[in-house]
């Protein structure tokens, strides 16, 4: 019995560069239809109530299993990835951020993306971050601008030592309230003033996400936020999850058997414990392996990212593909 699932994840798919945020990292469409090509030719992709049947032990994976997930619910999921996929007959799992269906903003995760995408050179943007540490030192006892670059400015496999600086500066190290100040003036001075105009371009409609789930994708969790949900108590967790399944039940979401998609794969028993009893069965997170059914943890199954896979449809498989038959 086949045990193993490559889980794939994506977030921006699109063409960019017929915009005005070409510099946004994505991939782009015609990347992606190769891709597809690929994994048709290399593995069978599985749907996510495959997955679920498996998880349960009512059915089993066939050999070479893949997933198809894509993350926080953008506009180029519907208008650009599912055409795609019903042409290849072939399904997806997706994953909005509850508030992006219900209050017109934009998820400070995103503000960072197209500030960042707004600006060519990032020593701007620390530039500006460094302002914005000065002008609230005092307020929130912060550490120096030279003591916060030396220990998160560090080049991970996909961005400069100054982009991780940025993003772990303004998703995670100063304080929420802080953060979220900085985000929206850094937003509205690069970017734009006019944030809900912007969110409807961005993100999924619940109209969207209704014809998708008749068309035959799955929809999940991502939280209502888009939190560190491992970094919530207790109760702001459960809010977290609560209000999610509010938006996304009536769209058409099983709220007694459903997928939780971690925001920046971040969880905790805490947050586990508050999914099992609202009736989650998976939860998916960023660590990058193949998945095993029946040896990991399935509120913590392991993914792929789009870029560990080929985009070429003739390209040779690759190390990814040959751990799954060993």
């Amino acid at each position: 019995m086949a045990k193993q699932c490559s889980i794939v994840m994506y977030h921006y798919v699109g063409t960019p560069d017929k915009t005005r945020w070409s510099a946004i990292k994505g991939l782009h469409t015609s990347q992606f239809i190769e891709q597809l090509q690929y994994v048709k030719k290399h593995y069978n992709v599985i749907s996510a109530q495959d997955l679920l049947l498996a998880v349960e032990g009512n059915k089993e994976l066939p050999p070479r299993a893949l997933l198809l997930s894509f993350d926080d619910g953008y506009k180029d999921h519907y208008s650009t990835v599912f055409p795609i996929l019903m042409e290849n007959k072939l399904t997806g799992c997706f994953f909005p951020v509850a508030k992006t269906l219900c209050e017109r903003t934009v998820l400070d995760v995103n503000k960072i993306h197209f500030v960042l995408a707004s600006v060519q050179d990032p020593n701007v943007l620390i530039e500006a971050v460094f302002h914005q540490l000065d002008r609230f030192r005092g307020d929130y006892s912060l550490g120096s601008n030279e003591s916060y670059f030396q220990r998160f400015a560090k080049p991970t496999r996909f961005d400069s030592k100054e982009v991780v600086f940025i993003k772990s500066m303004l998703q995670r190290e100063l304080p929420e309230e802080l953060r979220t100040r900085i985000i929206g003036e850094l937003f509205s001075q690069f970017v734009t003033a006019d944030e809900a105009a912007f969110s409807r371009e961005l993100y999924l409609a619940p109209p969207e996400i209704k014809e998708m789930i008749d068309g035959g994708m799955t929809f999940g969790l991502h939280g209502y936020s888009h939190s560190w949900m491992n970094t919530l108590d207790q109760t702001r967790q459960e809010r977290e999850i609560v209000d999610s399944l509010r938006v996304l039940e009536p769209l058409g979401v099983n709220p007694l058997e459903w997928i939780m998609c971690y925001p920046y794969g971040a969880n905790n028993e805490s947050l586990k414990s508050v999914l099992k009893r609202h009736h989650c069965k998976i939860g998916l997170c960023t660590e990058v392996r193949i998945a095993e059914l029946g040896k990991d943890d399935i509120f913590a199954l392991p993914r792929l990212d789009t870029n560990d896979l080929p985009k070429e449809r003739n390209a040779e498989p690759n190390s990814w593909f040959s751990a799954m038959l060993s």
